[in-house]
């Protein structure tokens, strides 16, 4: 790859895996301005462990908490806060590990057009729209609401926005957009829906890059060590800042400027490849 290549790839990986925008969506644009070859699995790889290292980074505090609840959940000390929550993050990543490796060839394959990614980027978008207006004109000025964290999320909700989570499989949905979409019509705040989403993001980039992993394992190739640690420095720094900015206007902004952008990019990209 060349080096231009490696700083904007892992740039647009960064500032949008937590946008709820579909970082997919926008790594399918590059080849309609450029004539660069695909990046490949080992590139691929790199960027998201960028991604997690940035969204570990940032709640590390809360992680470790959550480790000391839930492994202090495991010796019987009971469950705390901090255990429920990891509680919930595990069974709210069961539905997408399932159904990922049910259906993971046809995802890679039939489901990757930009056809495909500008319908859903437009649909998802729509739903997210409607989940955040219903959520403003239903909960807004619910102080009860508003002041819940994720360590009050109801089995309920958990369940809901774990099941929707699978829904983030499909190429132009964005994972962190539908668990969101599913927290607000649940009734969760934006911040504690965002939260929520990014300490989802953990497992399932952990399960998806060691799928991938195992793949590139299969296909012995030459790896370039350097421009990989780059990519992912890159990856983690710009996820890092996206992820502060966007824990720090989300409630004051809400979600329409971004169900805006994704009209407007699923139309270019239905127009492009129409």
């Amino acid at each position: 790859m060349q080096w231009i290549e490696v700083v904007v790839l892992a740039l647009i990986q960064g500032l949008t895996e937590f946008l709820p925008v579909s970082s997919s969506a926008h790594l399918l644009l590059v080849p309609l301005f450029t004539d660069w070859p695909d990046q490949g699995l080992v590139f691929d790889i790199a960027v998201h462990f960028g991604s997690l290292l940035a969204v570990i980074f940032y709640f590390r505090r809360d992680l470790a908490a959550l480790i000391r609840g839930w492994l202090g959940s495991l010796l019987g000390r009971g469950i705390n806060p901090e255990a429920r929550l990891a509680w919930a993050i595990i069974w709210a990543t069961i539905p997408v590990g399932i159904v990922g490796l049910l259906i993971k060839d046809v995802v890679e394959t039939s489901m990757r057009s930009g056809y495909f990614m500008g319908y859903s980027l437009i649909g998802f978008g729509l739903l997210l729209g409607y989940a955040d207006w219903r959520y403003t004109r239903k909960y807004a000025n619910d102080t009860a609401v508003n002041n819940a964290d994720e360590y009050h999320l109801s089995k309920t909700q958990i369940i809901v926005i774990g099941l929707f989570q699978a829904l983030a499989l499909i190429p132009g949905t964005s994972r962190s957009g539908i668990t969101i979409t599913a927290a607000l019509l649940m009734g969760v705040n934006r911040e504690a829906s965002a939260r929520f989403s990014f300490l989802l993001s953990i497992p399932v980039i952990v399960l998806a890059a060691g799928l991938q992993t195992v793949d590139v394992m299969m296909q012995p190739m030459p790896i370039p060590w350097f421009q990989l640690l780059v990519a992912t420095a890159l990856s983690a720094l710009s996820a890092y800042i996206c992820i502060r900015l966007f824990l720090a206007v989300i409630r004051r902004i809400g979600m329409q400027p971004f169900v805006f952008y994704r009209i407007v990019l699923g139309a270019y990209l239905l127009y492009s490849f129409y």
